[in-house]
This record gives structure tokens, sequence and C-alpha cells, in this order.
């Protein structure tokens, strides 16, 4: 039986619910909750995350991994350099959701990818 008590109401695709459960499951990790915090403040480098994440190249580079997969990271590479930054200004907005949802005061001026 089709739900038809509210007028306009419309469940998502189903591709999007698997997308927005995989975003959401990649923020289940603290060290990724941290490497994209990081990311807030704009692009920058593995070793410069893992110092600001307070963990090691190598596993911020598997986190970044899962990231870019996942679309809510992208890289680009300067000559044998990679840098990443945030896939677009959503990724910032959930989690500033997400970290004021669990009584983290949250800055405002902590916003964009630059």
């Amino acid at each position: 039986m089709a739900h038809t008590g509210i007028d306009g109401f419309s469940m998502p695709s189903g591709d999007a619910v698997r997308r927005a459960a995989e975003a959401l499951r990649m923020l289940g990790d603290p060290t990724r909750l941290n490497v994209l915090w990081a990311l807030m403040q704009g692009e920058t480098s593995v070793a410069c995350l893992a110092e600001l994440a307070g963990t090691s190249p190598t596993a911020v580079s598997q986190h970044l991994s899962k990231l870019r997969l996942a679309g809510l990271v992208t890289n680009r590479r300067e000559g044998t350099f990679v840098y990443y930054q945030l896939a677009d200004p959503h990724v910032g907005a959930l989690l500033r959701q997400a970290l004021s949802h669990a009584g983290h005061p949250v800055d405002d001026r902590v916003s964009e990818p630059r």
C-alpha cells in the first residue's frame, strides 16, 4: 500500500540511502573525524594530517583512501606530494552537525575549506 497521507512526501532512492549510509559509516571512526576536521581548515598533506590527528602517516593514508572512495575527500598531486581536501562543503556541515550534537562547541569560523 502506498503512503498517501502527506502531500509531496517522497522517500529517497535506494542508491541515495546507500551513499548516505556509507558516508555516515566513514564518520564512525575517531581518526577519520579528526582528519576530516583538520581538512576543514584547508588542503593539506598526509604528514600534516597525521600530526594534527595524532597518529602515523601510514594510518592517515589508509583512512584517506577509504574517505576518498566514499567521496568525502579529493586529492591532487604536485610532484611527489599529494594534497587532500574535503570533497565539498557538505562534508564540513555534516561534521559540524555531528560534533554539535555530541556537545562539542563548534566554532562557526571553521566553516568551509579554503
